[in-house]
C-alpha cells in the first residue's frame, strides 16, 4: 500500500506516522518546512470542553496520545494542564453550557458548570460580576506544537515514512474517477490514496481533485505580553466566549492573548498573508482582555506577536473522509487541527487500511452535510 499525504503539519505528521507504524509505505510532500503553514503559529490549546459530540470524542481520543506522548515518542512537549474556564456573558450562551456539559459528562469528561464567583476562585483576577455562568474543565490545557511536531515527525522517519520538504504537489492525478498519484515538481509518485492534510492550502488541493470543498483560510493573531500583574502557571486558558477574547499563562508571569474582534473576517492567500501581528490588534486583544481580568492593567507590555491561518468551513468541523476513491481529505480544523491531530491520523489510516473508520464516528464530517444544509455548528469557538 503507497500512500501520499500533502501537508507537512501536525496533521500530515500524525498521519503519517499512524499509517507507517501499520506497515503502510508512506510520503508526505511539504511545500515548505516541516510545521511552516499553521502549527508553528499554533497557541497550542488542547480542550475537551467542544459543543458537539464528535468534536468531544475527537478530543478524548487525541488526549490519550498527548497524555502518553513524552513516554511513547520519547519527547516532552511541555503539556501543562491548567484546565480551560469557558465564560458567558449572555443568558443563551450559558443556557448552551448547560447541555454542553451534559453532554460532556455523557462522553466521560470532567468538564462542569461554575457560577461567576467560582469561576473567580480559579482565575483570581476575574471580574466575576461580568459573566453570569461558567464551565470548566481542569484536565484541558495546552502544548508545545514545535515539540508534538517533531515527536510525530521523527517517529513517522522511524516507522520508514518518507518526509519530503520543498516538494509542492503541482497536479493530481486520477484514472475514471479515481486518483492515483500526484505530481510534484521534480517527479510523479503513484499511490492507492492521496491524503488532503494541507491546512490553509486544503481547498487548493482539493481543487486539483476536481473538487469544490468550502475551506476557506482565514488570518488569526496572537500577542506574548507582559501583564501589570503576572498570570501564575495555574490560571486556566480562559475564554471570554460572547467577545471571543482568550488569555493563557505563557511563561514567568507572560501572557498571550488572542481573540478575532472585526466584523469582517475575508479569505487571505495562504502564500502572501502578513505574519506579524498588528499593532493596533495587539492593543485591542489586550484591551478586551483587561475589561474582564485585571492582569491586564495599563502597565501591561506587548512583547511580541504572530499571525497564523485558520482553514475554517462553514459549521467549524473538518472534513474527515474519502471524499472520491483514493482521496482522503483531513481539513478545515477552523482552529483545532493541533489538539485533534493525533484522532485524525488514526481515523485517517482506519479508512485508508480499513475502509472505515472506528475511533470516532465521522459521519457528521462528510462533506455531504453542506449540501444537504445539516451544518453541525460549533459554538466554542476561539
Amino acid at each position: 500500500m503507497n500512500v501520499v499525504v500533502i501537508g507537512g503539519g501536525i496533521v500530515g505528521l500524525a498521519t503519517a506516522y499512524s499509517l507507517a507504524d501499520r506497515g503502510t509505505d508512506v510520503v508526505v510532500c511539504e511545500k515548505g518546512s516541516i510545521g511552516s503553514g499553521s502549527t508553528e503559529r499554533s497557541a497550542g490549546g488542547i480542550r475537551h470542553q467542544f459543543s458537539t459530540r464528535v468534536n468531544v470524542q475527537l478530543s478524548r481520543e487525541s488526549v490519550r496520545v498527548w497524555e502518553s506522548f513524552e513516554e511513547e515518542f520519547g519527547i516532552d512537549i511541555a503539556y501543562r494542564r491548567a484546565g480551560y474556564l469557558l465564560l458567558a456573558r449572555e443568558e443563551a450562551t450559558a443556557d448552551a453550557f448547560e447541555t454542553n456539559v451534559e453532554m460532556q459528562n455523557e462522553e466521560g469528561v470532567d468538564s462542569r458548570l461554575l457560577s461567576p464567583e467560582d469561576a473567580a476562585a480559579v482565575c483570581p483576577e476575574l471580574d466575576a460580576e461580568k459573566f453570569c455562568a461558567a464551565t470548566y474543565c481542569p484536565t484541558d490545557g495546552f502544548a508545545d506544537p514545535h515539540l508534538a511536531l517533531q515527536g510525530f515527525s521523527q517517529a513517522a522517519t522511524e516507522a520508514g515514512a518518507e518526509i519530503r520538504t520543498k516538494t509542492a504537489v503541482t497536479a493530481i492525478n486520477t484514472e475514471d474517477g479515481e486518483v492515483v498519484g500526484v505530481e510534484t515538481e521534480e517527479d510523479s509518485l503513484d499511490a492507492d490514496f492521496v491524503v488532503n492534510a494541507a491546512g490553509p492550502w486544503a481547498g487548493r488541493v482539493a481543487e486539483m481533485a476536481g473538487l469544490d470543498l468550502p475551506v476557506a483560510p482565514r488570518r488569526r493573531q496572537v500577542a506574548v505580553v507582559d501583564p501589570e500583574t503576572p498570570v501564575p502557571d495555574d490560571v486556566p486558558l480562559t475564554i471570554d466566549l460572547d467577545t471571543g477574547s482568550y488569555f493563557r499563562p505563557e511563561r514567568e508571569g507572560s501572557a498571550i492573548v488572542g481573540g478575532h474582534f472585526a466584523a469582517e473576517d475575508p479569505d487571505v492567500d495562504p502564500d502572501g498573508f502578513d505574519g506579524n501581528a498588528d499593532l493596533d490588534w495587539m492593543i485591542d486583544a489586550v484591551e478586551h482582555a483587561a475589561d474582564y481580568a485585571g492582569y491586564f492593567g495599563p502597565e501591561t507590555r506587548i512583547k511580541r506577536g504572530w499571525a497564523g491561518l485558520y482553514a475554517v468551513t462553514p459549521d467549524h468541523h473538518p472534513i474527515v473522509e474519502e471524499t472520491i476513491p483514493g482521496f482522503v481529505n483531513a481539513i478545515g480544523f477552523s482552529g483545532h487541527g493541533f489538539q485533534h491531530a493525533p484522532a485524525v491520523g488514526q481515523i485517517v489510516t482506519e479508512l485508508v487500511l480499513d475502509g472505515d473508520a472506528s475511533l470516532v464516528d465521522i459521519e457528521p464530517l462528510s462533506s455531504d452535510r453542506f449540501d444537504a444544509g445539516e451544518l453541525h455548528d460549533e459554538q466554542n469557538v476561539a
